[in-house]
């Protein structure tokens, strides 16, 4: 499966989400899966959350899958409280996930 990472800034909120949205779907519709590598990112708005949860339902309807990878131990617990941490795979770095995904 092919899959291209795409690296998140230290902010995932509305001044940044509709970038980070284009560029997701773009990635998309290429027809490959995304690796999020949210190392550096340190808070995720609700815009954020909303970005992450569009991105998983195109690629889920494309037969593709949306990888989070190096999320802080706040944003994680930010999607635990949402119930978003079920729609995604979780991978420590992105050297990791790319083994993992093939």
């Amino acid at each position: 499966m092919s899959a291209e990472v795409h690296k998140v800034g230290s902010v995932l909120d509305a001044s940044s989400s509709k970038e980070e949205q284009q560029v997701i779907l773009s990635i998309l519709d290429e027809n490959k899966s995304v690796i999020l590598d949210l190392s550096e990112c340190k808070y995720v708005s609700s815009a954020g959350l909303r970005v992450m949860l569009y991105a998983y339902k195109v690629a889920a309807s494309n037969g593709l899958n949306v990888y989070l990878v190096g999320v802080s131990k706040e944003v994680r617990e930010v999607m635990a409280i949402t119930g978003f941490e079920h729609f995604f795979k979780y991978f420590d770095t992105v050297e990791e996930c790319q083994s993992q995904i093939g």
